[in-house]
């Protein structure tokens, strides 16, 4: 054994039995994920979402140089920066800038400009991806950057949502303000998601055409 690797010792195997119950209970709490649009103010430790972040940071990733930087926001002063930023670029995508189909696309879930959950929710969690690192003082390349990052984004939102949170993902065109706005604007991160993170204020709901997802035999070939 290469003296740069240690055995496996945390592996843990479970019957098949088991296995398969554990399979159905994962799919039965995912299933539960529903992306809202309407948040409680009501605070969220930070220490919560630490953890969350930490899950996310496990995520398996190109030469595991981790391509990431998470900035957890919980200022009021911040989230009404971000939702004025945001709402600006949103006033124009449904203006007319994202095209017919992709409105057309977005109507069954009855989103529009407005914003409020970027300042009701308790915590905005802006996702960075990063061109390169450096290490010993050497600039080097970081690889599989996107998947990367998206592998990680989504350890993140399912440890929000395995501690008792919801979520949303909001992606505005462009998102350069965020550089700004959270002192990442340099030359090697790029915003890569913002993650809206919370409690379901009263009377949240979802969309009966978000609920609609593809069966198995749709999404997936044994061969």
């Amino acid at each position: 054994m290469s003296e740069s690797h240690i055995p496996l010792s945390d592996f843990i195997e479970y019957p098949q039995d088991e296995m398969l119950q554990r399979a159905q209970d994962n799919y039965q709490q995912v299933k539960r994920r529903h992306s809202i649009r309407h948040f409680s103010d009501r605070p969220v430790p930070q220490q919560i979402i630490e953890q969350c972040i930490l899950a996310a940071g496990t995520a398996p990733n190109g030469a595991n140089h981790q391509p990431w930087h998470f900035v957890a926001i919980s200022s009021p002063e911040i989230k009404a920066q971000i939702r004025q930023q945001a709402e600006a670029l949103e006033q124009a995508f449904y203006a007319g800038r994202a095209g017919e189909e992709w409105l057309s696309a977005l109507k069954p879930l009855g989103t529009d400009a407005n914003k409020p959950y970027l300042e009701h929710a308790p915590w905005l969690i802006a996702v960075f991806s990063q061109k390169h690192q450096v290490e010993d003082g050497e600039q080097k390349n970081n690889y599989y950057v996107h998947e990367s990052v998206g592998i990680a984004t989504g350890f993140l939102i399912q440890a929000l949502h395995h501690s008792g949170l919801a979520t949303l993902t909001h992606t505005p065109k462009p998102m350069s303000f965020l550089s700004k706005i959270c002192g990442r604007d340099n030359d090697n991160e790029r915003p890569y998601m913002l993650i809206i993170a919370g409690y379901p204020s009263e009377g949240a709901t979802v969309p009966t055409h978000a609920l609609d997802k593809k069966p198995l035999d749709q999404i997936c070939d044994f061969i």
